[in-house]
């Protein structure tokens, strides 16, 4: 397999240079670059940098993490986001997700970790701190928002289903099951399946 090829954004040298130091020798993954801050991060991306995970600091000088993720999701959807700091905060989790990260952590990871939750991010698994995931379903909208059958299909995209297995498992067409999902994404205010997939596990929905 390909090694996952990450660019480090955090606006301390020493933290970033630390975290792309540790992860260079982790077995699959490939630190291609660091930046500074987000506009950096938006901006080597913008010039090709072939990254498939960026692991992005929330508090910056300039544009923010939550600003970078946007733009980075917006100008190149297949590069997955995973927020690392030091701040275990609510609110910076819920941009964070809105703004279409696929992860929250906290900097006390062991490389190891570190490095297993970047090649988790990089296939699509969305991932957050314990200490944050107790509380983060709380700061979410209340799941009777939702229709039984558009329950049955946020289930199943938290289980990793695509749509076309959705489809067959509840007897609908993939048009079908696609409206469903537009209308969960707009009626829980996600932005895209892995923040489906987030609300559904943290509401206990699987």
């Amino acid at each position: 397999m390909n090694p996952v090829r990450v660019l480090v954004v955090d606006d301390q040298e020493l933290v970033r240079e630390g975290i792309a130091s540790l992860l260079s020798v982790q077995p699959g993954i490939e630190v291609i670059g660091t930046a500074a801050d987000g506009a950096e991060a938006v901006a080597a991306l913008s010039a090709e940098v072939p990254a498939d995970v960026v692991l992005m600091d929330v508090r910056m000088p300039g544009m923010n993490g939550v600003a970078a993720t946007a733009e980075i999701r917006r100008r190149a959807p297949s590069c997955k986001v995973v927020m690392l700091t030091t701040f275990d905060d609510d609110e910076y989790v819920v941009q964070a997700l809105r703004a279409g990260a696929t992860g929250y952590l906290l900097k006390n990871l062991p490389a190891a970790e570190l490095a297993a939750a970047v090649r988790l991010a990089c296939s699509g698994v969305a991932q957050l701190d314990s200490t944050i995931t107790r509380r983060l379903a709380t700061a979410l909208p209340d799941p009777a928002a939702l229709t039984p059958r558009e329950t049955d299909v946020l289930r199943l995209i938290a289980a990793g289903a695509t749509n076309k297995e959705i489809a067959t498992r509840l007897y609908l067409s993939e048009g079908t099951v696609k409206n469903h999902i537009s209308r969960i994404l707009q009626r829980l205010n996600l932005r895209d399946r892995t923040q489906a997939a987030l609300y559904a596990r943290d509401q206990g929905l699987l």
